[in-house]
Protein backbone atom coordinates (compact mmCIF):
# COMPACT_ATOMS: atom_id res chain seq x y z
CA UNK A 1 0.00 0.00 0.00
CA UNK A 2 1.24 3.37 -0.78
CA UNK A 3 1.90 6.46 1.52
CA UNK A 4 1.33 10.05 1.12
CA UNK A 5 2.16 12.33 3.92
CA UNK A 6 0.51 15.48 3.63
CA UNK A 7 3.18 18.57 4.28
CA UNK A 8 1.40 21.74 2.13
CA UNK A 9 0.39 23.41 5.06
CA UNK A 10 1.91 27.01 5.82
CA UNK A 11 2.26 26.44 9.17
CA UNK A 12 0.73 29.94 10.14
CA UNK A 13 0.22 29.57 14.15
CA UNK A 14 4.05 28.02 14.32
CA UNK A 15 5.62 31.25 12.80
CA UNK A 16 8.16 32.50 12.63
CA UNK A 17 9.73 29.42 12.80
CA UNK A 18 7.96 28.32 9.78
CA UNK A 19 8.98 31.04 7.62
CA UNK A 20 11.59 29.76 6.81
CA UNK A 21 11.16 25.90 7.53
CA UNK A 22 7.68 23.52 6.49
CA UNK A 23 6.23 22.58 9.39
CA UNK A 24 7.14 19.21 9.03
CA UNK A 25 11.08 19.52 8.98
CA UNK A 26 10.80 21.56 12.24
CA UNK A 27 12.60 19.34 14.64
CA UNK A 28 10.82 17.71 17.69
CA UNK A 29 13.72 15.75 19.40
CA UNK A 30 16.95 14.61 17.64
CA UNK A 31 14.65 13.96 14.36
CA UNK A 32 12.40 16.40 11.99
CA UNK A 33 8.88 15.82 12.76
CA UNK A 34 8.29 14.25 9.29
CA UNK A 35 11.28 11.83 9.81
CA UNK A 36 9.82 10.46 13.02
CA UNK A 37 6.70 9.42 10.63
CA UNK A 38 8.19 8.40 7.99
CA UNK A 39 10.62 6.20 10.63
CA UNK A 40 7.45 4.79 11.98
CA UNK A 41 6.06 3.99 8.38
CA UNK A 42 9.28 1.94 7.20
CA UNK A 43 9.11 0.08 10.34
CA UNK A 44 5.47 -0.79 9.55
CA UNK A 45 6.31 -1.94 5.66
CA UNK A 46 5.38 1.16 4.29
CA UNK A 47 8.12 2.04 2.05
CA UNK A 48 6.29 3.85 -0.78
CA UNK A 49 6.08 6.89 -0.32
CA UNK A 50 4.71 10.33 -1.14
CA UNK A 51 5.26 13.54 0.11
CA UNK A 52 2.81 16.70 -1.07
CA UNK A 53 4.16 20.14 -0.93
CA UNK A 54 4.05 23.83 -1.63
CA UNK A 55 5.10 26.12 1.20
CA UNK A 56 9.47 26.13 0.39
CA UNK A 57 9.16 22.88 -1.32
CA UNK A 58 12.22 22.42 -2.42
CA UNK A 59 13.18 22.02 1.25
CA UNK A 60 11.86 18.67 1.12
CA UNK A 61 13.72 16.57 -1.41
CA UNK A 62 16.99 18.59 -0.11
CA UNK A 63 16.35 17.35 3.33
CA UNK A 64 14.66 13.54 2.86
CA UNK A 65 16.09 13.19 -0.77
CA UNK A 66 14.81 9.77 -2.66
CA UNK A 67 13.93 8.26 0.39
CA UNK A 68 17.35 5.75 0.20
CA UNK A 69 18.53 6.99 3.72
CA UNK A 70 15.08 5.72 5.29
CA UNK A 71 15.44 2.76 3.39
CA UNK A 72 12.47 3.67 1.36
CA UNK A 73 11.16 5.35 -1.86
CA UNK A 74 9.85 8.73 -1.67
CA UNK A 75 8.15 10.86 -4.49
CA UNK A 76 6.72 14.41 -4.37
CA UNK A 77 3.68 16.08 -5.40
CA UNK A 78 4.31 19.77 -5.80
CA UNK A 79 1.54 22.53 -5.36
CA UNK A 80 1.61 26.31 -5.93
CA UNK A 81 2.18 28.19 -3.32
CA UNK A 82 -0.51 28.33 -0.81
CA UNK A 83 -1.13 24.65 -1.38
CA UNK A 84 -4.84 22.94 -2.62
CA UNK A 85 -5.56 22.14 0.84
CA UNK A 86 -6.31 18.31 2.00
CA UNK A 87 -8.65 16.81 -0.71
CA UNK A 88 -7.08 19.31 -3.45
CA UNK A 89 -3.48 18.02 -2.90
CA UNK A 90 -4.74 14.31 -2.87
CA UNK A 91 -6.35 14.77 -6.01
CA UNK A 92 -3.08 15.97 -7.73
CA UNK A 93 -1.24 13.49 -6.23
CA UNK A 94 -3.91 10.49 -7.21
CA UNK A 95 -1.30 9.78 -10.36
CA UNK A 96 1.59 8.59 -7.95
CA UNK A 97 -0.98 6.73 -5.42
CA UNK A 98 -2.71 4.72 -8.09
CA UNK A 99 -5.55 2.81 -8.09
CA UNK A 100 -5.60 0.90 -5.28
CA UNK A 101 -6.52 2.47 -1.64
CA UNK A 102 -3.59 3.99 0.08
CA UNK A 103 -2.41 5.62 3.31
CA UNK A 104 -2.62 9.50 4.61
CA UNK A 105 -0.76 10.32 7.40
CA UNK A 106 -0.78 14.47 8.58
CA UNK A 107 2.67 15.89 8.08
CA UNK A 108 2.34 17.72 11.52
CA UNK A 109 1.59 14.85 14.16
CA UNK A 110 3.72 12.55 16.08
CA UNK A 111 2.23 8.99 16.77
CA UNK A 112 3.16 5.84 18.76
CA UNK A 113 0.34 4.61 16.58
CA UNK A 114 1.54 0.86 15.04
CA UNK A 115 0.86 1.37 11.23
CA UNK A 116 1.60 -2.11 10.87
CA UNK A 117 -2.20 -2.86 11.85
CA UNK A 118 -3.27 -0.88 8.39
CA UNK A 119 -0.51 -2.65 6.27
CA UNK A 120 -2.90 -5.47 5.21
CA UNK A 121 -6.03 -3.73 5.92
CA UNK A 122 -8.79 -4.87 3.48
CA UNK A 123 -11.27 -1.87 3.36
CA UNK A 124 -14.91 -1.90 2.17
CA UNK A 125 -15.63 1.34 1.95
CA UNK A 126 -14.78 4.56 1.13
CA UNK A 127 -12.65 5.15 3.68
CA UNK A 128 -11.17 4.01 6.95
CA UNK A 129 -10.51 6.95 9.58
CA UNK A 130 -8.00 6.53 13.16
CA UNK A 131 -9.52 8.74 16.06
CA UNK A 132 -7.87 9.63 19.36
CA UNK A 133 -8.85 10.83 22.47
CA UNK A 134 -10.08 14.60 22.16
CA UNK A 135 -7.28 16.88 22.96
CA UNK A 136 -7.36 20.14 24.73
CA UNK A 137 -7.27 22.56 21.56
CA UNK A 138 -10.74 20.13 20.42
CA UNK A 139 -12.15 19.13 23.04
CA UNK A 140 -15.65 18.42 21.75
CA UNK A 141 -13.89 16.41 18.91
CA UNK A 142 -14.91 15.50 15.59
CA UNK A 143 -17.20 12.68 14.81
CA UNK A 144 -18.30 9.81 16.43
CA UNK A 145 -18.21 5.87 16.05
CA UNK A 146 -20.70 3.32 15.97
CA UNK A 147 -20.42 -0.02 15.58
CA UNK A 148 -17.14 0.69 13.44
CA UNK A 149 -18.92 3.48 11.22
CA UNK A 150 -17.96 6.56 11.53
CA UNK A 151 -21.06 9.05 12.17
CA UNK A 152 -22.55 12.71 12.95
CA UNK A 153 -24.55 11.33 15.25
CA UNK A 154 -23.78 10.88 19.11
CA UNK A 155 -22.55 12.73 22.13
CA UNK A 156 -18.92 10.87 22.54
CA UNK A 157 -16.97 12.45 20.03
CA UNK A 158 -13.59 11.50 19.28
CA UNK A 159 -11.15 13.49 17.24
CA UNK A 160 -9.90 12.53 13.79
CA UNK A 161 -5.87 12.18 13.98
CA UNK A 162 -5.10 12.99 10.43
CA UNK A 163 -4.32 8.86 9.88
CA UNK A 164 -6.66 7.19 7.32
CA UNK A 165 -7.02 4.58 4.46
CA UNK A 166 -8.79 6.40 1.30
CA UNK A 167 -10.06 4.47 -1.56
CA UNK A 168 -9.45 6.78 -5.10
CA UNK A 169 -13.08 6.09 -5.81
CA UNK A 170 -13.58 8.87 -2.74
CA UNK A 171 -12.03 11.48 -5.50
CA UNK A 172 -13.60 9.84 -8.02
CA UNK A 173 -14.84 12.93 -11.16
CA UNK A 174 -13.13 15.42 -8.81
CA UNK A 175 -10.20 18.22 -10.53
CA UNK A 176 -7.59 19.06 -9.25
CA UNK A 177 -8.01 22.27 -7.29
CA UNK A 178 -8.67 23.96 -3.98
CA UNK A 179 -10.68 21.76 -2.15
CA UNK A 180 -10.95 20.86 1.76
CA UNK A 181 -11.53 17.11 2.88
CA UNK A 182 -14.44 17.75 4.95
CA UNK A 183 -17.21 17.96 2.12
CA UNK A 184 -16.40 14.77 0.99
CA UNK A 185 -16.10 12.66 4.27
CA UNK A 186 -19.54 14.10 5.25
CA UNK A 187 -21.12 13.24 2.24
CA UNK A 188 -19.57 9.62 2.52
CA UNK A 189 -20.56 9.57 6.45
CA UNK A 190 -24.38 9.88 4.62
CA UNK A 191 -23.88 6.92 2.89
CA UNK A 192 -22.72 5.21 5.87
CA UNK A 193 -19.03 4.58 3.53
CA UNK A 194 -16.55 5.18 6.28
CA UNK A 195 -15.52 3.26 8.92
CA UNK A 196 -13.14 4.47 12.03
CA UNK A 197 -11.20 2.97 14.93
CA UNK A 198 -10.15 4.75 18.07
CA UNK A 199 -6.92 4.44 19.15
CA UNK A 200 -5.77 5.53 22.49
CA UNK A 201 -2.10 5.69 22.61
CA UNK A 202 0.17 8.33 22.26
CA UNK A 203 -0.73 11.37 19.37
CA UNK A 204 -0.09 14.91 19.10
CA UNK A 205 -1.02 17.79 16.50
CA UNK A 206 1.75 19.33 16.55
CA UNK A 207 -0.42 23.14 15.54
CA UNK A 208 1.50 25.35 17.77
CA UNK A 209 4.64 26.25 19.46
CA UNK A 210 3.92 25.39 22.61
CA UNK A 211 2.69 21.42 21.32
CA UNK A 212 6.09 21.63 19.62
CA UNK A 213 8.18 22.16 23.06
CA UNK A 214 5.98 19.87 24.32
CA UNK A 215 6.83 17.13 22.54
CA UNK A 216 10.49 17.75 21.97
CA UNK A 217 10.62 17.95 25.85
CA UNK A 218 9.26 14.23 25.98
CA UNK A 219 11.37 12.77 23.44
CA UNK A 220 14.16 14.25 25.34
CA UNK A 221 13.32 12.40 28.07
Amino acid sequence: MKVIILSAGRGERLRPLTDKTPKPLLHAGKLRIIEHTIQSLVRAGFKDIVINTAHLSGQFPELLGDGDAYNATITYSPEQEGGLETAGGIINALPLLGDEPFLVVNGDIWTDYPFENLAHYKLKELGHLVFVDNPEHNPTGDFSLQSGKVSLDGDNKVTYSGIAIYHPALFANLDVQRLALKPLLLEAISKQMLSGEHYQGKWSDIGTIERLQTLTEQLND
